[in-house]
């Protein structure tokens, strides 16, 4: 089987609750999300999705990963996606590094692979060994107020994981994050994340001011590894690495460092399914938890995210998130489908959804 054709697709994606603010005055209202499609000469089609959260998130942004996809569209051709090792050398060889651009082509190969074998993707990745877990639901940057009736809306609707959006005066941060963890219960898990966006004295405040709140974790203080190292031996708080976790090595540095007990893999992040898998099954063997999920996305990169969990041992899971509950546009018919907080995994081959094309408009760009 070989690729013979590759299409790329654009289309907005609008946040759900209006505006998501995060540390440093990052605000997103909407963004750009590109789609791949590969067709091969067997007639089998698979879809991928990338959808960086703006451009001053990680060294990626929505634009960059059409011109990335541009440039990778030819060397695809000929190709057989169920050979995903080879396709990824073959990006690799072609373009270096972009690996977010290249995650949406990973995803869609996958995504062949599992309609080819006529499994779901998960059963690929290590075996099924859970189809619904617990979802987590970001809470913006806000007054303390605005935060709480957000926490107590979403766990009206069945949430009890809140990561919250911080980075701000640490003095506020604490303020915010007592009032959630009062207005929460006992089964609730409330994540402190400043996404990096502390310095290293404020982030050192901060940890001060939250030591003793029950249920709390701590997640990416400082934009650096070196500098979250420096928090982490002024605290007892369990602490989550997210942004400066790229890869394996990064994740085998951390490690070594004594400086986290959970991840936060993001699909794209670490360049698709392929890649994630990996630091995955490395982070398991490692003892450490993970919470899974992209940087953003509709129902394609939430398919992904979801056979990725389902792949994970429970013991190992922390959280997910489902990217499309987030987002108010949908390509596959908002699917998969989170219920009362909790996500499952679609059991169809493939990421085992059914994109509706037609939603998408003219492609892009295509080869082939």
């Amino acid at each position: 089987m070989t690729i013979v054709r590759v299409e790329v697709f654009g289309y907005d994606l609008s946040y759900v609750h209006g505006s998501y603010v995060m540390s440093g005055g990052r605000t997103v209202t909407s963004l750009p999300s590109t789609v791949v499609r590969l067709t091969t000469d067997a007639g089998l089609e698979g879809f991928g999705e990338v959808c960086p959260l703006g451009s001053t998130y990680l060294p990626a942004f929505g634009g960059g990963a059409r011109a990335a996809l541009a440039e990778l569209a030819p060397h695809l051709l000929g190709l057989d996606p169920c050979n995903v090792a080879l396709v990824g050398e073959a990006m690799d060889g072609a373009l270096r590094g972009h690996r977010y651009a290249k995650s949406a082509v990973d995803i869609a190969c996958w995504d062949i692979l599992g309609r080819s074998a006529g499994l779901p993707v998960a059963a690929l990745l290590g075996g099924i060994r859970q189809v619904s877990y617990p979802l987590y639901i970001a809470v913006p940057l806000g007054p303390v107020d605005e935060m709480v009736r957000y926490v107590e809306a979403r766990r009206a609707e069945g949430i009890h994981r809140f990561q919250l959006k911080l980075g701000a005066d640490p003095r506020e941060d604490a303020a915010r994050t007592r009032a959630v963890v009062e207005a929460t219960g006992d089964d609730d898990i409330v994540i402190a994340d400043a996404n990096g966006g502390w310095r290293l004295q404020d982030a050192v405040v901060a940890v001060r001011l939250l030591e003793g709140l029950e249920r709390v974790y701590l997640e990416q203080p400082c934009p650096t590894l070196e500098e979250c190292l420096i928090v982490r031996r002024r605290t007892a708080m369990p602490m989550i690495l997210d942004e400066v976790i790229t890869d394996v090595q990064s994740l085998l540095r951390a490690y070594e460092a004594g400086a986290m007990e959970a991840i936060n893999l993001k699909i794209s992040k670490v360049g698709g399914l392929t890649r994630a898998k990996l630091v995955r099954d490395l982070a398991q063997e490692l003892g450490l938890r993970l919470t899974i999920e992209d940087t953003w996305g509709g129902d394609v990169t939430t398919a992904a995210i979801s056979q990725l969990a389902a792949s994970t041992a429970p013991g190992a899971l922390f959280t997910v998130s489902f990217m499309n509950d987030w987002t108010v546009e949908h390509i596959a018919g908002h699917r998969p489908r989170s219920r009362d907080g909790v996500g499952e995994t679609p059991t169809g081959p493939g990421l085992g959804v059914d994109v509706d094309v037609s939603l998408l408009g003219a492609p892009l760009f295509a080869a082939g």
